[in-house]
């Protein structure tokens, strides 16, 4: 067996700084235990923004500056990344909500399966879980709510409930 779990956008800006919330910060241990426990590889995708961010489409949509490479917002929550120590781990930047770089990743590693967690639950997350749904069909794809936050607690649920009409699996007593 050969499983990967997805660290989606643990980053400071999400957790606590310009797009953080009280639900990203109290699934902050549940993420942490989660890395130490899992039986196999680990990435970490790190939303990643230029200076110009507030020129680009995304920007336009939601004018909050965040994530930009090198700031301390971009950076992981140390106690998230520290987690993987000792584990085989990938960071992968992303400019966008789902990664095509990702998805190659994980066709080249060959998975037999895939877990994700992080945040945001309605937008990177659920992003990420169709980009490798699209493109390993076959691989059993799952998300473990509990390690999940959205932008609010409803939205969070309807990403949810959008992720297991499209044949993602909900992972744990949670569902």
């Amino acid at each position: 067996m050969k499983p990967l779990l997805v660290v989606v956008d643990m980053q400071i800006d999400f957790i606590s700084g310009a797009l953080g919330t009280k639900e990203a910060e109290k699934i902050v241990p549940a993420v942490i235990q989660r890395i130490r426990e899992f039986p196999g590889d680990v990435v970490y995708t790190r939303d990643t923004h230029g200076t110009d961010y507030l020129s680009t489409q995304e920007g336009k949509h939601l004018p909050v500056v965040h994530c930009i490479s090198g700031t301390a917002g971009w950076e992981i929550h140390p106690d998230v990344l520290q987690a993987g120590y000792g584990k085989t781990v990938q960071i992968i930047d992303k400019p966008t909500f789902g990664s095509q770089a990702l998805c190659r990743f994980a066709e080249t590693e060959n998975y037999d399966a895939i877990e994700l967690i992080g945040l945001c639950t309605d937008i990177c997350v659920i992003s990420n879980a169709l980009c490798l749904k699209a493109a390993l069909w076959e691989t059993p794809i799952g998300v473990r709510p509990s390690c999940c936050a959205g932008v609010t607690p409803e939205s969070h649920n309807n990403a949810l409930s959008a992720l297991q009409m499209c044949q993602i699996d909900l992972l744990g007593d949670e569902k």
